[in-house]
């Protein structure tokens, strides 16, 4: 039998079968975990190759544990080393994942275009397909620009989307199923006030000074969903307002005309396109946050995706993207999806 025969092999069988000869069936994702913190014996450094969050790392770890039936690591305040079995069912790891990344290497279907919803062209999302084409100019990425995750995640469910940006807490449990995910950043929120407005005089804007305001969030645009979910979140027991459900406005000329026309303000974040005649202003005390993820369709294999990876992780490093303020606010869904500890001060 050829090498890469005996190698698939592998991949199918020894995810079924512990070192101990005991029946599994091990989630590789599992296994990448144990794999990254035996490599940097340090669960903070294995998060972050990994970009992931701690905590969700050190659950796949109790997870694989629970399934094994044994303790991979000896957990101190100061160190972190393998035990006895973890040595013995490192090497059994890294083999079957080897095995797993040559099948999906050999899996792969790069001549085809990347298909990436970006949102808009000021969005976080363009920006990670710029620096993706800078970094990897030889890939061919096609950008989409959906008005909100939710209609794009829809897309990728049905196969006509590849990658997208954007709250996964505000997507349907059936769809986030079927979709990988990684917080990318944290945008912290705006609000977009007409140059008369009582506040736009103002540098930042309390939440506490839109009490009896009304805001535009996007309802009545099923695209959009998970934002107007967020608002409806954030709005809660403040006094704010959400504006009626208008119809799915396309394009930033319509959107500005409308918004104009009909004098709204508008909740929006850090990263929005530029209205003439209306001012963004930064919203404080709390300082509220809208996680931004990049999602893409379960068991995709593409060198553009590992090319965005890539260039998430430099951007999002060099901008310090997943920092969160002390102080600043997160709604409970997000912070649940997302595992997100409370922020710390600085």
């Amino acid at each position: 039998m050829c090498g890469a025969s005996n190698t698939w092999s592998l991949v199918i069988h020894a995810h079924s079968l512990s070192p101990w000869g005991v029946p599994r069936d091990t989630d590789p994702r599992l296994l990448r975990a144990f794999a990254a913190v035996a490599g940097e014996l340090n669960f903070t450094r294995a998060a972050a190759r990994m970009f992931v969050a701690q905590q969700s790392l050190s659950r796949d770890i109790r997870r694989l544990e629970d399934q094994l039936g044994t303790v991979l690591f000896v957990r101190t305040t100061r160190r972190v080393a393998l035990t006895p079995e973890g040595e013995r069912l490192l090497p059994y790891a890294r083999r079957v994942l080897a095995a797993h990344d040559e099948l999906n290497a050999a899996a792969v279907r790069d001549e085809r275009p990347l298909l990436v919803d970006v949102g808009a062209p000021v969005a976080t999302g363009q920006q990670v397909l710029d620096e993706a084409r800078r970094l990897a100019p030889e890939l061919e990425f096609v950008a989409r620009y959906h008005s909100g995750l939710t209609g794009a995640a829809a897309e990728i469910a049905g196969g006509r989307l590849d990658v997208s940006f954007g709250r996964v807490a505000g997507l349907e449990p059936a769809v986030l199923a079927v979709l990988d995910h990684r917080l990318i950043r944290y945008e912290r929120l705006a609000v977009l006030l007409p140059q008369d407005h009582r506040l736009a005089r103002l540098p930042r804007v309390p939440l506490d000074a839109l009490a009896g305001e009304t805001l535009y969030a996007g309802a009545g645009n099923p695209e959009t969903a998970e934002w107007t979910d967020y608002a409806r979140h954030l709005f809660e027991g403040r006094g704010i307002g959400l504006a009626a459900p208008f119809p799915r406005i396309e394009g930033e000329a319509e959107f500005a005309r409308v918004v104009r026309r009909r004098g709204w303000s508008v909740l929006a974040s850090e990263v929005f396109t530029a209205v003439p005649g209306m001012a963004l202003r930064p919203l404080v005390d709390p300082v509220p946050l809208s996680p931004v993820s990049m999602v893409w369709r379960r068991g995709l294999r593409h060198p553009g995706l590992d090319a965005l990876q890539a260039s998430v992780r430099r951007l999002a490093d060099a901008g310090r993207w997943r920092e969160r303020p002390y102080g600043s606010w997160l709604p409970e869904p997000d912070a649940r999806v997302l595992g997100a500890a409370p922020p710390s001060a600085r």
